[in-house]
C-alpha cells in the first residue's frame, strides 16, 4: 500500500516521453554552411552541403540525395564519380572550368547548367587562376523506374540563352526560365529527367509574388540568388502560412504538402532571383 502511494506521488515528477517531430521545412544559408565530406572530394575540391548528404537533417529528405556547393581551387579538380540510380544537376555560380562527361571534356562557365543521367562518370576541374563555384544537386531514382541508356554526349546550356516567360496559374509579376524538366516534357531547355519535375529560375518584379501553394507529391528547394523578401513556409494542407525574411544565400527545403511561396519587396527597383528545383515523391498508387 505504501509503495503504491509512493509511486503515485513520484509519477507526476517523472519526465514525459518525447519524440522529435520532423520539420516540414528547413532553412540554411550558403555563406554560413560548413564543409562536409562527399565521394567526389579532393584536396582542391571542397563541398558545403545545404540539404541531404552531409547535413544534420538529411534523413527527412525522400527524393533529394544532396544539394550543396562545390568550390574548386585554382588548377584543382574533383574526383570522378558515377551513380547507378541517381540523376544530378550542375549549375555554375562563378568561374570557369572543364566538365568531363564520360570521356568528353566540355568548357563551362558562369550560369552554365547541365543534366547528369544515372550511370555516367563525371567530374569537374578548374583550369583557371580563380576559384570555381557550382551547385550540385542529386536525386534518387526509385528501383521501379526503368533507366534508359544515357545520352552519349553532354548538353550544356547557359542561363542567358533561355527565354523568360510567364507560367499559367502564376502571377505575371514573376518571370520564369524553365531549365530542366522530365523526359516526356517539351517546355524546358533540357527535358531529360526521371525524378526532377522542374528546375527553374524565378525573376521577381518589385512587389512580385509566387503565391503560397502546396505540392502533394513533391519536394522543393528554393535558393535566393539575389534580392530580399519574405519566404512563405508553413505546415501544409491546413493552409497555415509563415513568413520569414529571406536574403541572398538563403535556401529553403520544403517537404511534400508544405506551404511554399515568396513575396518580393514592394518598392522601386527591388528585384529578386530565386533558383528552384522540384522532385517528385511517388504516391503508393502512383505506378512510377
Amino acid at each position: 500500500m505504501r509503495i503504491g502511494l509512493l509511486l503515485l506521488l513520484v509519477a507526476p515528477c517523472l519526465p514525459a516521453q518525447e519524440r522529435k517531430i520532423d520539420p516540414t521545412w528547413l532553412h540554411r544559408n550558403l555563406p554560413e554552411a560548413k564543409e562536409a565530406g562527399a565521394s567526389f572530394l579532393t584536396d582542391t575540391c571542397r563541398y558545403k552541403p545545404l540539404f541531404g548528404e552531409g547535413d544534420s537533417e538529411a534523413r527527412i529528405l525522400e527524393s533529394v540525395s544532396r544539394f550543396g556547393e562545390i568550390e574548386i581551387a585554382p588548377h584543382g579538380r574533383c574526383q570522378p564519380v558515377a551513380y547507378d540510380r541517381e540523376e544530378e544537376i550542375y549549375f555554375v555560380l562563378k568561374g570557369i572550368g572543364v566538365f568531363r562527361y564520360g570521356d568528353e571534356p566540355h568548357a563551362i562557365g558562369e550560369s552554365d547548367f547541365t543534366y547528369l543521367p544515372p550511370g555516367v562518370k563525371h567530374s569537374v576541374a578548374n583550369d583557371s587562376g580563380e576559384p570555381l563555384r557550382a551547385l550540385v544537386m542529386g536525386f534518387k531514382i526509385p528501383a521501379k523506374i526503368a533507366i534508359n541508356t544515357p545520352n552519349p554526349h553532354a548538353k550544356i546550356v547557359n542561363l542567358d540563352d533561355v527565354k523568360e516567360e510567364t507560367v499559367g496559374g502564376h502571377p505575371s509579376s514573376v518571370l520564369y526560365k524553365l531549365l530542366i524538366g522530365p523526359r516526356n516534357g517539351k517546355r524546358d531547355a533540357l527535358d531529360e529527367a526521371y525524378v526532377v519535375t522542374s528546375f527553374f529560375l524565378m525573376d521577381f518584379a518589385p512587389g512580385g509574388t509566387n503565391f503560397p501553394h502546396h505540392h502533394q507529391a513533391a519536394e522543393e528547394i528554393y535558393l535566393v540568388l539575389d534580392g530580399n523578401g519574405e519566404m512563405a513556409a508553413g505546415s501544409g494542407m491546413d493552409g497555415i502560412e509563415g513568413r520569414f525574411p529571406a536574403k541572398a544565400g538563403d535556401a529553403y527545403y520544403f517537404r511534400p504538402n508544405c506551404t511554399v511561396g515568396f513575396y518580393n519587396q514592394n518598392k522601386a527597383g527591388a528585384k529578386a532571383h530565386i533558383l528552384a528545383v522540384r522532385s517528385r515523391i511517388p504516391l503508393p498508387e502512383d505506378p512510377d
